[in-house]
């Protein structure tokens, strides 16, 4: 079972489209342990909330009106010696300069859109549980290496198979992926299918192609009658 800190994390949403922006923040705020601490629209915006809000997390976008959101990341490190909030970006682009860019500069996590709450769900819970790894440990205390690996694998979900199986989408199989990873329970294939707006008999496909793979586990639940359920639940 997660712990959530009493203190929640104060995500600023930085994003240049209203409607998106709204989306997020919404998204945010149906994950225990965040709050949105406000939401900016371009680079100038976000600048000026970091300093006013303090914030502990940015979601933040790359392409905005003014400039680039990593050009945020670069000029509050600058500002501050390094001492920012985190950031987990959130974008359209796909390039892999980009991509560099965000992990030279600290980025936590790097979400490519659209994406769906399920997914922006389990990188805000493995930034969480990143949080409260790095809270567990006392400052001067020294981290064997498997504290050393669990504070680098942290943020970072289970990847998906390299190849999916033939009649297997990639953006279907993270979907379900994503889906079962964020509820943090076992969850049945119609209850999938509900989370991810496809049919039960795809979202059973795909979950069984998870088992398989040994990214998820299949557990029986057994009633009074009748054939047990199948229920489905990501591996650690």
């Amino acid at each position: 079972m997660t712990i959530v800190d009493a203190t929640p994390i104060r995500t600023l949403v930085v994003e240049d489209d209203f409607r998106v922006s709204g989306i997020h923040a919404a998204y945010v705020t149906r994950v225990a342990g965040f709050e949105v601490a406000g939401q900016a629209a371009s680079v100038a915006a976000a600048l000026a909330a970091v300093r006013e809000l303090s914030p502990d997390l940015l979601l933040l976008d790359v392409y905005l009106p003014d400039g680039s959101g990593l050009d945020v990341l670069r000029r509050l490190t600058d500002e501050a010696g390094g001492a920012r909030p985190d950031a987990v970006v959130t974008t359209a682009a796909r390039d892999v300069a980009s991509v560099r860019s965000a992990m030279r500069l600290g980025a936590v996590g790097y979400l490519v859109k659209p994406f769906g709450a399920a997914a922006l769900a389990e990188r805000l819970g493995a930034y969480r549980d990143l949080r409260h790894r790095m809270d567990a440990l006392e400052p001067g205390a020294q981290a064997d290496q498997a504290d050393v690996d669990a504070l680098f694998s942290a943020a970072r979900p289970a990847a998906l198979p390299p190849v999916p199986a033939k009649g297997h989408s990639a953006p279907t199989l993270a979907l379900v992926r994503d889906a079962v990873r964020a509820a943090r329970r076992d969850l049945s294939a119609a209850e999938v299918a509900e989370a991810t707006g496809v049919s039960r008999a795809t979202a059973q496909r795909y979950l069984s192609y998870l088992v398989r793979e040994g990214l998820a586990r299949l557990e029986l639940r057994y009633g009074t009658t009748g054939r047990p359920e199948h229920r489905y639940r990501a591996r650690a």
